[in-house]
């Protein structure tokens, strides 16, 4: 178990259960699309974001996604860190049914693979001495390397993202901040020309 200084936003309960065997720090659930209306619980992660710092960990699914988009809009950007879980088939044990996109939820996830996201977020691991950022690339940077603003940028930001195990919906923006609080030199290197090897590999879109 790691301890950080940030608290942690999840869904729901389950989620909550899992991350108290992962992590030591205050976790806040968001009951779902409840969040949306709770003015108070919204509040109190403002406060939380200004006074400790905030980790964003939602499920992979479209419906984390817009838990998380929402979060990131309502919160200040400068306080928020932003985890992704990879996108793993499957169903939790305690459903009859898997989920409407048959993804498994953060509770579903390995408790390795959770620490790791949470690490890869820049999560503040207390009693570690903490990297310095090693990345600080621009939406042009990404524009010169082919992964946005061209005519096949979409197919290979889609390889990039499949090489990092990240949501196939995840905006640009959002993939040029996991690259630069995520990756280290090396590993930004290696997954782009893998995306790239992937991309050229592929049918030439019509």
């Amino acid at each position: 178990m790691i301890r950080i200084r940030e608290a942690i936003v999840v869904e729901g309960k389950y989620d909550n259960i899992k991350l108290q065997a992962v992590v030591d720090t205050l976790i806040v659930e968001t009951n779902g699309f409840g969040i949306f209306k709770d003015k108070d619980r919204l509040a109190f992660l403002r406060r939380l974001a200004a006074e400790r710092g905030l980790i964003i960990l939602t499920d992979s699914d479209s419906a984390g996604m817009v838990i998380r988009n929402h979060l990131g809009g309502a919160v200040p950007p400068d306080c928020v860190k932003q985890a992704y879980i990879p996108p793993v088939v499957g169903k939790e044990r305690r459903k009859a049914a898997p989920s409407k996109e048959g993804l498994l939820g953060v509770e579903g996830i390995d408790g390795a693979v959770i620490e790791q996201a949470l690490r890869q977020a820049g999560a503040t691991v207390l009693d570690e001495q903490p990297d310095a950022p090693q990345l600080n690339l621009t939406t042009a940077d990404l524009f010169e390397l082919g992964l946005c603003g061209q005519p096949h940028s979409a197919a290979l930001r889609q390889a990039l993202l499949k090489e990092l195990a990240l949501p196939a919906y995840l905006s640009t923006s959002r993939l040029l901040q996991y690259i630069n609080t995520a990756l280290s030199p090396d590993r930004w290197q290696e997954a782009l020309a893998a995306a790239k090897n992937e991309k050229s590999a592929s049918p030439v879109d019509k």
